[in-house]
C-alpha cells in the first residue's frame, strides 16, 4: 500500500527553525519527484517546494525561496522540508506527496496521483 507519513511539526517561534520529514512506504520515493505542500486554516493547500527524481531540481513558491530547503535521502526512503527563519504565515498543516514531475498544481487534487493525502504535520508558529 502506497504511503506517505508526515512529521516533524510543531509549535515555533517566529525566526526559528523546524524539520519536517516525509516517510515513505510502499515504493521507492527515488524514482518519484515529492513536494511538499500546506494548507492554512480557511484557504486552499498550496504547493511548498518539491524536488524531482530526475536530477534533483529543486523548486520553491515565492514565499519560502531562501527560508526552506528540500532535500531526499534516498537510502531511507524519506524527504525533508528544512525550515527557517519561519514566519507567521507559515502556520498551515503540512503534507507531502509523490508525483512523475513536480507539479504544484496537484495541491487541488481530491488524491494526489500516487496516494493518498495523509494526515499531515501542524506548524504553527507563534511568539
Amino acid at each position: 500500500q502506497v504511503q506517505l507519513v508526515e512529521s516533524g511539526g510543531g509549535l515555533v517561534q517566529p525566526g526559528g527553525s523546524l524539520r519536517l520529514s516525509c516517510a515513505a512506504s510502499g515504493f521507492t520515493l527515488d524514482y518519484h519527484a515529492i513536494g511538499w505542500f500546506r494548507q492554512a486554516p480557511g484557504k486552499e493547500r498550496e504547493g511548498v517546494s518539491c524536488i524531482s527524481n530526475s536530477d534533483g531540481s529543486t523548486y520553491y513558491a515565492d514565499s519560502v525561496k531562501g527560508r526552506f530547503t528540500i532535500s531526499r535521502d534516498n537510502a531511507k526512503n524519506t524527504v525533508y522540508l528544512q525550515m527557517n527563519n519561519v514566519e507567521l504565515e507559515d502556520t498551515a498543516t503540512y503534507y507531502c506527496a509523490a508525483d512523475g514531475e513536480c507539479d504544484f498544481s496537484i495541491a487541488t487534487m481530491t488524491r494526489p496521483p500516487f496516494g493518498p493525502w495523509g494526515r499531515g504535520t501542524q506548524v504553527t508558529v507563534s511568539s
